[in-house]
């Protein structure tokens, strides 16, 4: 028995079993691996601008539905990238100040698109003669970036030209 228990010990001390060989996943380059970080165009906000380019593309050719299409798959993906970065800034609070300030900045720029592609889509429905849809993509946009904003005062100008408020803001 004692035999048997020397085996391993023999196989490992003339070498048998080398060790670079049990890696068979190993990584060249670890930035390959980082699908979300390159330009490809899936979970990210170059994705969203691509959607907005698209939806104005349709919009020069008189293709209303498909332009529409494109803004709504522009808005719900920056409001899920939104979603996303306030869940991990919230999650890493307090952990690591770095990750929050990272998510603070990408999830202000995934706002600040979605209140872009909301001001298309209430573009279009205004320019086909449907503010009842326009005027709750416009109080978002108010929500989103705040009346103070250059988004904001443009989206209360809508309302107002609309009629569904009839005083008209100042501003700062």
């Amino acid at each position: 028995m004692k035999f048997l228990k020397l085996f391993p010990i023999i196989f490992i001390f003339l070498g048998i079993f080398p060790s670079s060989s049990f890696l068979y996943a190993e990584v060249q380059d670890p930035n390959t691996y980082k699908v979300l970080s390159t330009n490809s165009k899936k979970l990210t906000i170059n994705n969203v601008l691509a959607y907005i380019k698209e939806g104005d593309a349709f919009i020069e050719n008189g293709k209303f539905d498909d332009a529409k299409s494109s803004y709504d798959k522009a808005r719900d993906l920056s409001k899920q990238l939104a979603s996303f970065y306030r869940d991990l800034n919230g999650a890493f609070k307090g952990i690591d100040a770095r990750i929050p300030e990272e998510m603070g900045d990408k999830g202000r720029a995934s706002i600040k698109i979605w209140a872009e592609s909301n001001a298309r889509l209430a573009a279009l429905y205004i320019r086909r003669n449907q503010p009842e849809v326009a005027v709750p993509l416009l109080v978002e946009i108010i929500r989103l970036m705040s009346p103070t904003s250059a988004e904001g005062k443009k989206a209360y100008e809508d309302l107002l030209q609309l009629g569904f408020v009839e005083t008209p803001y100042k501003g700062l």
